[in-house]
């Protein structure tokens, strides 16, 4: 494998790199500014950028009141622009990528505040400005015309005519989904801003030039704007305000930048900054694309609102091409760690887009790395399983309901689940019957767990074991078990785990109780359950929305908050420390059944269940953003309370195998369990796997398709 592949690039799978420019404003002086531009473009070039935008009227600067209306400095202006749009690309050009500066430019009579479109060594475009603000310190309209106001929709730009007209969508031909829009500073404040017919004419990324001055306050609105904009319009918005060298007559300038994708912030610059910078981050417009596939009110919107607009075409930096015969340069770096929170790594050929990932990019998509937002989810998460609980007892008249407690993640979660929603209902715990059902496998380790947590939760607790029944019903059916023979296939499993959810049936006709299902969404997803009688069936489960990977931090969320009491905390911290294992099959060698040897570890499942569920992204691409993830424990953050001893890492090669067997179970084998499923309240963002919510597939599918994208995108 060599790093130079294609599957190395961001680009390859939908990534576009753009970066938002902060330069330092030179008060009516085009020549310096433009200077400062070309220094943020060779940066940008060097680290990969693919669209940039300054500042609105970056190349005058914004304060200069009524010297926009001097013609030297218009001249001038026009001589600036001429310079940097050679700099952007073309056959001699050091650099290629797609820039949007600020400039002042007439058409006839009239002068606009314009945003110059330019790149392949020259001046795509012009977009002027619709809406001038004329209150408080605002007075555009004394110097410019709004954009209806122009004669024509082309202007004649240093002896070239190019088109001129708000709503413009420039869209690159050799990069699917590398279409971009671009409004002015107070367009984005109206009620109704172009980008968002913009948007519905097909624009991915939204850039917005600002020379919006600071107060107290307003960068939170700013950013309010930029991340409710983009999660509307379901885009990318880029935001570049000015900063430093703005002239402070009245005001003052903090050059805030930002990007937002579908309302999360994906990068913020430093701001009341004196240098020169850029703000970086990759947008993915393959993951906006899928998202608009799937939102049909998007597309309810754009025909009932949406307009024509004129598509000024593109060429942007190619996409590295597929192997050949032939050396080809390898790329440093490419294939490493991402760098979520810093600069790109500089890459021996820009051109060839061998650069690590620049985005945030969480390990466990369920599981966010920030720890008070981490709490914020635990909160909710427990809460709507609480609340769904309590829902369904009060619909059915339940006073009772009936649990099997293995000393396991899924049933303590769901335990803790049902202890919460019984105090809420004014119920005594005493009504839960919980029952501890050991097999042929059970440790004492899980059985003493099991009867600790019931004793300090007080619910009521028994005991039954399986193993006469089992041994009875293996008689019965003519197993090698019953002779002797030390068999133990899927059917010695599946008697154990189907009499243990009989016996669940059976004692809550007995009590007048419902059976509360444990079962989570990632064993959903792998069809890691015993079909009809047996794990897969329950009256109600509060688990299957809800990860493993997020099970662990909820349940240490409620023993650190002692949410059920502090009796159980030591008990919750234990079981936590228990390898998962269905403890179905007796240990080898002192080796217990591991769960995570045969369906992979979690967190890589719960990685492959989020992009393939959520966004319906290709295996190929999910293969990329797993190794991005996980190629590097030492790199990034973790969740907190993370255990070191889970602070792993995945290879390439490890991350291809696992998907492979996750796409063959996702696609074709559990599907049938999933259309048969009990009731449960949707958790998590990422979706349920419920056939009467947001999954629903053929039982008959098979996974060729995706097997296929697989092994011809991913390297071995």
């Amino acid at each position: 494998m060599t790093e130079s592949h294609p599957f190395f690039s961001p680009k390859t799978h939908g990534f576009v790199r753009v970066a938002a420019a902060t330069p330092v404003s030179h008060v009516g002086d085009p020549v310096e500014n433009a200077q400062a531009h070309l220094a943020l473009i060779r940066q940008a070039a060097d680290q990969g950028v693919d669209l940039m935008v300054f500042p609105e009227l970056s190349l005058s600067a914004y304060a200069i009141d009524d010297l926009h209306m001097q013609a030297a400095l218009l001249d001038e202006v026009e001589r600036q622009v001429a310079v940097l749009a050679q700099a952007t690309g073309g056959a001699t050009a050091e650099h290629e990528l797609i820039a949007v500066v600020g400039a002042p430019l007439r058409q006839g009579d009239a002068l606009f505040n314009c945003a110059v479109v330019m790149g392949g060594g020259e001046v795509l475009a012009v977009v002027p400005k619709t809406y001038l603000p004329n209150y408080r310190e605002y007075y555009e309209k004394r110097w410019f015309a709004p954009a209806t106001a122009r004669t024509e929709d082309v202007i004649r730009l240093n002896g070239e005519t190019v088109d001129f007209a708000p709503g413009l969508i420039f869209e690159a031909t050799n990069r699917p989904g590398f279409v971009f829009a671009v409004e002015i500073c107070e367009d984005y404040w109206a009620p109704l801003p172009p980008s968002t017919r913009a948007a519905l004419a097909g624009a991915r990324i939204l850039l917005n030039l600002s020379a919006s001055n600071i107060v107290i306050g307003k960068a939170d609105e700013r950013a309010m704007l930029s991340a409710s904009h983009s999660a509307r319009t379901l885009s990318a918005y880029v935001f570049a305000a000015s900063g430093w060298g703005e002239s402070t007559t009245d005001l003052a300038w903090d050059g805030q930048a930002t990007i937002h994708e579908l309302g999360s912030k994906l990068a913020e610059g430093e701001r009341f900054a004196l240098e020169n910078h850029l703000t970086i981050a990759d947008v993915d417009v393959d993951r906006i694309g899928l998202d608009r596939l799937r939102n049909g009110t998007f597309a309810d919107c754009a025909r009932n609102e949406g307009e024509a607009a004129t598509v000024v075409p593109f060429m942007a930096r190619d996409v590295p091409p597929p192997l050949g015969e032939g050396d080809r340069e390898a790329v440093e770096g490419v294939g490493a760690a991402p760098l979520r929170h810093g600069a790109a790594r500089r890459a021996t050929s820009p051109r060839g887009g061998g650069f690590a990932l620049i985005r945030p990019l969480d390990r466990f998509p369920f599981v966010p790395d920030d720890a008070g937002r981490l709490d914020q989810d635990c909160y909710e998460a427990f809460n709507i399983q609480v609340q769904g609980l309590m829902r369904r007892m009060a619909a059915t008249n339940g006073e009772r309901l009936v649990i099997g407690v293995s000393g396991g993640l899924d049933s303590t979660q769901a335990l803790l689940v049902a202890c919460r929603a019984f105090d809420r209902l004014n119920l005594p715990r005493s009504n839960i019957l919980g029952f501890t059902m050991p097999g042929f496998a059970t440790s004492e380790g899980t059985k003493s767990n099991a009867w600790a947590l019931m004793k300090a939760l007080g619910v009521t607790g028994a005991e039954i074991d399986i193993r006469p029944a089992a041994e009875q019903m293996f008689k019965d059916i003519g197993h090698p078990y019953a002779a002797g023979e030390p068999v133990h296939d899927i059917t010695f499993e599946n008697v154990q785990a189907g009499l243990r959810t009989d016996y669940l049936f059976r004692l809550a006709n007995q009590n007048r109780a419902f059976v509360l299902g444990t079962g989570d969404l990632s064993e959903l997803a792998l069809g890691w359950a015993t079909y009809g009688v047996g794990d897969h069936m329950s009256h109600y489960n509060v688990n299957g929305g809800v990860a493993k990977t997020l099970i662990r931090h909820l349940i240490r969320w409620v023993a650190d908050r002692e949410l059920v009491g502090a009796e159980a905390s030591p008990t919750l911290h234990a079981i936590l420390n228990t390898e998962i294992s269905p403890e179905l099959v007796p240990a080898k060698d002192g080796a217990i059944q591991s769960t995570e040897g045969t369906v992979g570890p979690y967190a890589l499942n719960d990685f492959f269940l989020f992009y393939i569920s959520r966004f319906g992204m290709a295996p190929s691409k999910v293969a990329f953003l797993a190794h991005q993830a996980w190629s590097d424990a030492g790199a990034g953050q973790w969740p907190v309370n993370t255990p070191d001893g889970e602070k792993v890492e995945y290879d390439l090669a490890t991350i291809k195998a696992w998907l492979r067997k996750f796409l063959i179970r996702f696609f074709q084998t559990a599907q049938f369990k999933r259309s048969a499923l009990p009731n449960g309240p949707k958790v998590v963002t990422g979706g349920s796997l419920s056939p009467r919510g947001d999954w629903r597939a053929p039982s008959d599918g098979n996974a060729r398709v995706w097997l296929d994208e697989l092994e011809a995108n991913v390297p071995d």
